[in-house]
């Protein structure tokens, strides 16, 4: 699985540099969340997910894990970057309402910024 991480202030930023979130990836990306949030303790993170196109149910899954996670912390988070698949899966599944989005790393942070 190809990610990287980057500290901008006081935020976490993930980046998941692959095409697909689902199934062959999904798990691996919950253990890192999990490392993150609950290991090392970000309290405000910021999901980018510019390279990926494609997301099933697991995909998903591995997002409300972040989010359970981080609402346990008292912590923050946003995602940004999402494909037009992605949105509309999310909207279908009305994740849109429980995980809060935003058109871009900047804005994330602004609104991180804001809190």
């Amino acid at each position: 699985m190809n990610f990287e991480i980057k500290q901008i202030e006081d935020v976490t930023v993930f980046k998941l540099n692959e095409k697909k979130l689902d199934t062959n990836n999904s798990s691996l990306v919950k253990g890192e969340f999990t490392l993150l949030l609950k290991v090392e303790g970000v309290t405000r993170l910021i999901i980018d997910l510019t390279e990926v196109e494609n997301c099933d149910s697991s995909g998903l899954s591995a997002l409300l894990v972040a989010n359970r996670l981080m609402n346990a912390n008292e912590g923050e988070m946003k995602i940004a970057n999402l494909s037009e698949k992605v949105i509309s899966l999310m909207k279908i599944t009305q994740l849109d309402r429980v995980l809060s989005v935003c058109s871009s790393v900047e804005d994330a942070l602004e609104e991180l910024k804001e809190n």
